[in-house]
């Protein structure tokens, strides 16, 4: 299937490792320019060259929770390509926790990393999106946003939240051509899962099955899917909200 998204601009955060590296290298097959970035230098680098053989890219060292990273990145995306089309906000997961086990200090890194960076970024980029009358935005959340997992409660108010506002945003900016959607992960078969697994990672899913999930999200065809969000995660909700 032709995605019809070849020679647009796409940001992705978060985006040297995982789920995040999936997506931007699902998008540069497709054919689209590429801006990527993360803390770490060493795994942006080998990134952005694994991009580099497939379409144009830009990899900025930049940690994107931070206050002013969303405005910068973007700003930078329009200066290297003249545009931006696709957003992929993304941000590693807060620690794990029980709902009561938590203080306000770990409450608001949760809320800024996976709630409002992502609605930064969304805030920085519409503007462009509207210009041109085409976008897409597809936030990667996790399946917690259906099914909340008992030791990740910071991570299933940060992403419930952000589901919320995905849902409220799409109603108001369709008529402008911008979809907004997330894609919400199972267990993937990422370097921290195998981690965390001890290498046992039977029945995972695979990362570059994720990315081409979002690179359909993001694409031509997809102009009337808006406002979900995707479960990728092999069955494993079984709940409904």
């Amino acid at each position: 299937m032709d995605l019809g998204i070849n020679g647009r601009v796409a940001l992705v955060t978060a985006s040297s490792k995982g789920l995040g590296r999936a997506s931007a290298l699902a998008l540069a097959e497709e054919g689209c320019k590429v801006v990527v970035c993360a803390r770490g230098e060493e795994a942006l680098r080998a990134t952005e060259k694994e991009l580099a053989n497939r379409t144009e890219v830009l990899a900025l060292a930049e940690d994107v929770t931070e206050l002013d990273a969303p405005g910068r990145l973007v700003a930078a995306t329009v200066e290297r390509f003249g545009t931006i089309d696709i957003l992929v906000p993304n941000a590693g997961g807060p620690p794990p926790a029980r709902a009561l086990e938590f203080d306000d200090q770990r409450l608001a890194a949760a809320l800024n990393a996976n709630l409002t960076t992502s609605i930064r970024l969304a805030r920085e980029a519409l503007p462009h999106m509207r210009a041109s009358r085409w976008g897409r935005i597809c936030c990667i959340t996790s399946y917690a946003v259906k099914q909340p997992i008992p030791t990740l409660a910071l991570s299933n108010v940060a992403r419930t939240g952000l589901w919320a506002w995905i849902k409220t945003a799409a109603q108001e900016v369709f008529a402008d051509g911008i979809t907004v959607n997330t894609a919400c992960p199972g267990l993937h078969a990422t370097d921290r899962m195998k981690a965390l697994g001890g290498g046992n990672i039977d029945g995972f899913g695979e990362p570059t099955d994720f990315g081409r999930v979002v690179a359909f999200l993001c694409s031509q065809p997809a102009n009337f899917i808006t406002g979900t969000a995707l479960q990728v995660d092999g069955g494993a909700t079984v709940g409904l909200l």
